[in-house]
């Protein structure tokens, strides 16, 4: 069985192919565009992907999305309308965005690969997440932590994976957010969203611990060092 998976519109653009469970190709549409940060349509990456395994799109079995983009959807437009009107700028641009090509993904995968739309699955953000940690560890059976900005709606989910099922057994949901505290950070320090957070990450053991904080709690109060 053959299964190809895609990722776009959003950062990094990139295709995998994998046959009956193991990974024959991958890789990132920008290594073939030579653009940064490449979100368009990964073509040339699947391109790629089919020419090592040597098959046809016709001999895939299934084509499977990321997300789940109407999910997604409600979320964005949901989120906008409620924070009206001072987010009438960011509505506009993302229904501009949403609207021209990201909510139609199972008409741009059937047009731009010829196939049978039948074939086109869409998976939860978080449980792609979770896939792509735990069936590549080799563990039959393990707990499982997913930590991100933002799915669909879903931030943060634990479960746990065995054999070929992956179960989650809680999530966070949206607004709440490690991830995009992150990246809140990463803007405030000049960096650029979704792009600037491993700078961050990678300089922060270069700091010192100059600065305090202080939090309190449940009657006790405990300090760190930032």
């Amino acid at each position: 069985m053959y299964i190809l998976g895609i990722s776009c519109f959003y950062h990094e653009s990139a295709a995998c192919l994998i046959r009956d469970g193991v990974p024959v190709a991958a890789s990132a549409q920008e290594r073939f565009s030579r653009k940064k940060h490449d979100s368009e349509f990964p073509k040339e990456a699947i391109d790629f992907c089919l020419r090592k395994a040597g098959i046809k799109v016709s001999d895939l079995d299934w084509v499977v999305f990321y997300e789940k983009p109407f999910w997604k959807f409600q979320r964005i437009l949901l989120s906008t309308l409620t924070s009206y009107p001072f987010a009438w700028r960011l509505f506009a641009k993302a229904m501009v965005m949403w609207l021209a090509d990201k909510l139609w993904m199972r008409s741009i995968i059937a047009g731009e690969l010829a196939i049978d739309p039948k074939k086109i699955l869409f998976v939860p953000h978080h449980i792609s997440h979770a896939a792509s940690a735990f069936y590549p560890s080799g563990f039959e059976k393990a707990a499982i932590l997913t930590i991100d900005g933002v799915g669909e709606w879903t931030t943060t989910t634990y479960g746990q994976g065995k054999g070929n099922d992956l179960e989650i057994f809680a999530e966070i949901r949206f607004p709440h957010s490690l991830g995009l505290l992150y990246s809140v950070f990463t803007a405030f320090l000049g960096f650029e969203v979704n792009d600037g957070e491993y700078k961050v990450m990678g300089m922060a053991p270069y700091g010192k611990p100059k600065q305090a904080f202080c939090t309190g709690g449940f009657g006790r109060e405990s300090r760190r060092l930032l």
